[in-house]
């Protein structure tokens, strides 16, 4: 999770900046900075991607419950250490969506880990990616938007299309994770009416990790992980929570809407391409064309949906 309350519809949140939802972002710095948020911002998906890779080294020792746990528990570390939300001075009003969204948190990465353990980097995060696709093309009501949607929905088609060894069971947990993805975002606006700054985002990763501390003993007790395995599990934290929190809360401050949707959208394709050099997970010519049509409807949408003076 980032810190800031989900961006607006027309602009396709990110792994990271939805992953850590920020305080909303205040009007971009026109053109300070600019050059080295983008290059941050790209670092930043960089990282997320690469942290995901990492993190499934740790596969066969931890699982994706166990690595997900770890994360859980590094991403709540650097929230809290950040926001220092007065948990006590919450009230019922707050803590409800608070709740929902540390359940809805745990379930996306759950859900997106397991999907890569099965599917692949690549696929899994091009199909959870469709979650804030969705959410921005339903707040739009113009002809191109619906050709987006028929683009990325072709994509979708494409890489789910029947085979020998397709793994449905993989697939379906990636769009468990997209509509994970879109609750999640939702659900952030909530929060971020409710309760001010970071803290709410950081509240809700902290009962995420409580969530997940009696699997992680659980987990230990029953088969102690190797020092390798937890520091692969450790860099994921760091590299796919901490980091892209801190880069997006740099760049969101100094980028357009239209240009912090547009890094984002490269998403998909870093993680095929983190998934080729650190996993050798190759993909053919047609999954990278659908993923390539996923990117291209995200792409045509913010740039058709943004005025040119705010880009």
């Amino acid at each position: 999770m980032h810190a800031a309350s989900a961006p607006s519809p027309t602009s396709t949140p990110s792994p990271t900046s939805m992953r850590h939802a920020p305080t909303s972002p205040t009007a971009p710095e026109p053109g300070h900075g600019r050059p080295a948020a983008l290059l941050t911002l790209l670092g930043s998906g960089l990282s997320n991607q690469t942290g995901a890779a990492i993190g499934s080294l740790a596969f066969p020792v931890l699982g994706p419950l166990g690595v997900v746990a770890v994360r859980q528990y590094v991403a709540a570390l650097a929230l809290l250490a950040v926001a220092r939300p007065p948990l006590r001075s919450f009230t019922g009003h707050q803590w409800w969506p608070v709740l929902l969204l540390a359940l809805v948190f745990g379930t996306m990465n759950l859900s997106l880990y397991t999907a890569i353990d099965r599917i692949g980097l690549g696929l899994a995060v091009t199909l959870e990616f469709l979650g804030p696709l969705a959410i921005a093309l339903s707040a739009a009501r113009r002809r191109i938007d619906a050709c987006c949607a028929l683009v990325a929905a072709a994509g979708v088609v494409t890489l789910m299309r029947p085979q020998p060894s397709a793994d449905y069971l993989g697939m379906g947990l990636g769009l468990l994770a997209a509509v994970c993805w879109a609750s999640y975002i939702l659900l952030n606006r909530t929060v971020g009416r409710r309760v001010p700054g970071a803290q709410g985002s950081a509240a809700a990763a902290a009962v995420s990790a409580l969530m997940f501390l009696p699997v992680g003993v659980v987990l230990a007790l029953r088969n102690p992980p190797t020092p390798t395995a937890l520091g692969y599990a450790v860099a994921a934290g760091v590299l796919a929570s901490a980091v892209p929190y801190l880069a997006d809360m740099f760049t969101l401050r100094r980028v357009p809407a239209a240009a912090f949707g547009l890094f984002m959208s490269v998403n998909p394709v870093l993680a095929g391409l983190v998934g080729w050099v650190v996993l050798g997970q190759n993909l053919g010519w047609v999954e990278w064309a659908a993923v390539g049509a996923v990117v291209a409807a995200n792409t045509l949408s913010v740039l058709t949906s943004v005025p040119r003076s705010r880009r």
